[in-house]
């Protein structure tokens, strides 16, 4: 059975009363699922529900696909599992939804995938979605004169603070021999992803720093165009797969058969049919052609590597110099591979 949720729940909503992102028989009030997940049992699942938290990214694409297809929906069918999806517009609340057995697991981005570890959130990275360097760009207008990390020296540049827009804008002014210092003001604007065609376009910036969907489809309006790209600067770009702990524990074949259908429809990218693809573009907001064109930037792997790790943690050295979290960890740690193989 199939359930889509959309989920706009604050923090404050989300803690104080725990409900409002789920669907059908409600969920528990005490931070865990409304499955139970005592013990695992003989076929590795005690569940009787998965809660799947998904965003629009195209580093996410595998995963619409699996819904698009009813893909998990049929394979945990032998288990007696019903499927509710809960759509959220970032990871922040995503995260949110997690800490309060609201979702399962989901698909995120490193900056919330170990911002909530750090924070004491019980998730197990346990698989990688994407390794996307080319997904993360700086922008800046078409009519700009700005060409290389050079030329930002001065300028105002704007991203989402604390983002990995944000990892990607010192490490390119690095290229240069630069930091944030050198820019306007000595710092970076903030704004939401959302915004960065207006303020492009206004000129109250002089260049952006975001992620697909949205680099395309401001180089498709005309907005804006291309200077720099994470592989330009180190930027590995990688997002995960990330589960409650609780949960994953108790139910391994649950999380086993959603990484498995989410790496089936990784493999079936390049023979999928118009219609499907047609549901997957109206979900990223982006019509057929665009999304197929930022394909090659995605590097659906799933298995986890030392080189995943790496990278995860180079996002945290990241973010304990901006302060975000207060001391480094080894994200290797709260990595477990053993639900794919």
């Amino acid at each position: 059975m199939k359930k889509r949720v959309l989920c706009l729940l604050t923090a404050a909503i989300v803690v104080l009363s725990l409900a409002g992102c789920g669907s059908g028989s409600g969920s528990a009030g005490n931070g865990s699922s409304s499955s139970d997940t005592s013990g695992t049992g003989d076929n590795g699942v005690t569940a009787s529900e998965l809660h799947i938290a998904i965003q629009p990214s195209a580093a996410f694409i595998p995963l619409y696909i699996a819904r698009e297809k009813g893909w998990i929906e049929e394979a945990l069918a032998e288990y007696d599992v019903d499927v509710t999806w809960n759509d959220f517009e970032s990871g922040p609340p995503m995260n949110e939804s997690l800490a309060a057995g609201l979702s399962d697991i989901g698909v995120i981005g490193d900056v919330p995938t170990v911002s909530a570890i750090a924070a004491g959130q019980k998730n197990e990275v346990v698989a990688i979605s994407a390794q996307a360097a080319d997904s993360y760009a700086v922008l800046v207008g078409t009519d700009s004169d700005i060409a290389s990390a050079a030329d930002l020296k001065g300028k105002k540049v704007a991203t989402v603070i604390g983002s990995t827009g944000h990892n990607l804008v010192q490490k390119y002014l690095k290229t240069a021999d630069l930091s944030i210092d050198d820019l306007s003001s000595g710092e970076v604007v903030n704004i939401n992803a959302g915004d960065a065609a207006t303020v492009l376009a206004n000129h109250e910036v002089d260049a952006v720093a975001i992620w697909e969907p949205s680099v395309t489809r401001l180089v498709d309006n005309g907005v804006a165009k291309i200077i720099g790209e994470g592989s330009d600067c180190g930027l590995a770009g990688t997002n995960t797969i990330v589960a409650r702990e609780e949960y994953a524990q108790a139910n391994p074949a649950v999380i086993s058969t959603v990484l498995k259908q989410y790496a089936r429809a990784a493999e079936a990218i390049d023979t999928l049919d118009d219609e499907t693809w047609e549901k997957v573009a109206e979900d990223l907001s982006l019509d057929k052609d665009q999304v197929k064109s930022i394909l090659p930037k995605y590097n659906f792997s799933v298995e986890i590597t030392q080189e995943d790790i790496d990278a995860l943690n180079d996002t945290i050295a990241f973010l304990v110099g901006i302060e975000r979290i207060s001391e480094a960890y080894d994200i290797g740690e709260y990595a477990n591979s053993s639900y794919y193989k």
